[in-house]
C-alpha cells in the first residue's frame, strides 16, 4: 500500500513540475519577440541589396561616403542580405540623402566658458525599395541620429580628428539603428 502511495505521489509531483515548466515556457514561445532582428518583415524574396551613393546636402565634405560605407558594413554584418556592387543584380535598393548636419556646443569649461564638448546631429532620408517594381519596403524620412565628441578649442588638428571620429561613429550608429528598424518593422 505504501509503495502504491509513493508511486502516485511521485507521478503527481512529476506532473506538477512538467506543468510548471510548460506554463513558464509557453509565453516565450508564443510571443513575437526575438533576440535579434532577422529581416522577416522584408520579403523572403529579397536577398541582394545595392546601397546607392548617398547625396550630401551639407557643407561637410565626403560625409556621404562615410554614411554609405557604414550602411554597407551594417548590411554585411547582418548576414540576412548580400551586398552587391551592381544595381542590376540587386533585389532591393537602399537610397540615402543626408539632409542636414548640425554641430552645437554641448558642455562648457567653467573657468573661461569655452566649449569642452560638441554634439553632431545628422538628419537623413532613407528608402529601401524593391528594384523591379519600385515597391517601398521601408522608408525613414527625417531619420536623425546624434553623437558627441570632446572639443579643446586650442588645437585645430585635434578638433578635426575628434570630429572625423565622431562622424564615423555617428554614421555607424545611424546605420545600426536604421537597419534594426528596417528588419524588425517597428
Amino acid at each position: 500500500m505504501m509503495i502504491k502511495f509513493m508511486k502516485a505521489y511521485a507521478w503527481r509531483r512529476s506532473l506538477k513540475v512538467a506543468a510548471g515548466v510548460f506554463f513558464l515556457v509557453l509565453p516565450a514561445l508564443g510571443c513575437g519577440y526575438r533576440f535579434a532582428p532577422s529581416g522577416e518583415k522584408i520579403g523572403q524574396d529579397i536577398h541582394k541589396v545595392y546601397v546607392g551613393a548617398f547625396t550630401n546636402n551639407t557643407a561637410e565634405a565626403n560625409i556621404e561616403t562615410t554614411f554609405r560605407n557604414a550602411f554597407i558594413d551594417r548590411f554585411i554584418d547582418g548576414r540576412r542580405f548580400k551586398i552587391v556592387n551592381d544595381e542590376a543584380l540587386a533585389d532591393a535598393l537602399l537610397k540615402g540623402d543626408i539632409k542636414n548636419l548640425v554641430t552645437s556646443h554641448l558642455a562648457y569649461r567653467g573657468d573661461d566658458n569655452r566649449a569642452a564638448e560638441k554634439r553632431i546631429t545628422v538628419t537623413l532620408s532613407l528608402i529601401l525599395e524593391a528594384r523591379d517594381d519600385k515597391k517601398v519596403l521601408w522608408r525613414g524620412e527625417d531619420f536623425s541620429q546624434w553623437g558627441d565628441y570632446a572639443f579643446d578649442g586650442r588645437n585645430l588638428n585635434t578638433e578635426q580628428a575628434g570630429k572625423k571620429n565622431a562622424l564615423v561613429k555617428l554614421a555607424n550608429d545611424a546605420a545600426e539603428r536604421a537597419y534594426r528598424i528596417m528588419v524588425s518593422d517597428f
